[in-house]
């Protein structure tokens, strides 16, 4: 099984994931595996992994990514009228976070992050694989300059860390947090503004903010926070 790769010129070519069928996450046959003990070590997996980060979308991609935009807001129903909104909220150290619901695919327990060979990018965690599929993962805590010491003084009682998977005009990222929520639902009339009291990376990529419980929630705007990541993993 491989991946479909476009390349600038559109030509399709394939990325064989071959860490999934005769490596340590296959049948361990792979004769690489003597001398790299591990795929993560293994310049075929570096290779396939950059290939699959720095590929270019075809019109095909383009396409499938606006489809699956669509379905999401169709399946939102009521919530896609002029003054509703809808998010997920979720909890990144002692910060409450909302991301617009259209941009989510998947709420996922938390998975084992796979690190990229000679990247060092605080921001671009590694691969992680969703049901098959590898994903890039993402901090927003670096991301967003948040305070990863917090003492998660507004955790609720059964707090359980959750792997986030969101998409937006383009491929998915997968996103490490805290705790999730939920879905919350709120007339346009609640927004509040940004308030200086947020840091300056997370001003930067948020919208608005909601009064909620004790405290307020950063609501996050798609837009700014993808173009961040795409700069990232550039």
């Amino acid at each position: 099984m491989g991946h479909a790769v476009h390349d600038h010129a559109g030509i399709t070519t394939r990325v064989d994931d071959c860490w999934n069928r005769i490596g340590t996450r296959g049948d361990g046959s792979c004769p690489r595996l003597r001398e790299h003990t591990r795929c993560l070590n293994c310049p075929v997996f570096e290779q396939g992994a950059a290939a699959l980060l720095d590929r270019a979308l075809s019109d095909a991609d383009r396409r499938a990514a606006a489809g699956a935009d669509q379905a999401v807001a169709l399946r939102a129903g009521a919530d896609a009228q002029a003054d509703t909104h809808a998010v997920l909220v979720f909890r990144i150290a002692d910060e409450w976070l909302g991301l617009p619901a259209v941009a989510l695919r998947q709420v996922d327990t938390p998975r084992a992050i796979h690190p990229l060979p000679h990247r060092r990018n605080g921001t671009v965690l590694g691969l992680v694989n969703i049901r098959g599929t590898l994903t890039v993962a993402v901090s927003l805590g670096d991301l967003l300059q948040l305070d990863r010491a917090g003492t998660g003084k507004h955790a609720t009682r059964n707090a359980c860390a959750r792997m986030l998977v969101a998409a937006h005009r383009g491929e998915p990222a997968a996103f490490p947090v805290d705790e999730v929520e939920g879905m919350l639902r709120f007339p346009a009339s609640a927004l509040l503004p940004v308030p200086s009291t947020l840091t300056h990376a997370t001003a930067l990529h948020a919208c608005a903010v909601l009064a909620w419980r004790e405290t307020t929630i950063g609501l996050l705007d798609a837009d700014r926070l993808f173009d961040s990541i795409a700069r990232s993993l550039r």
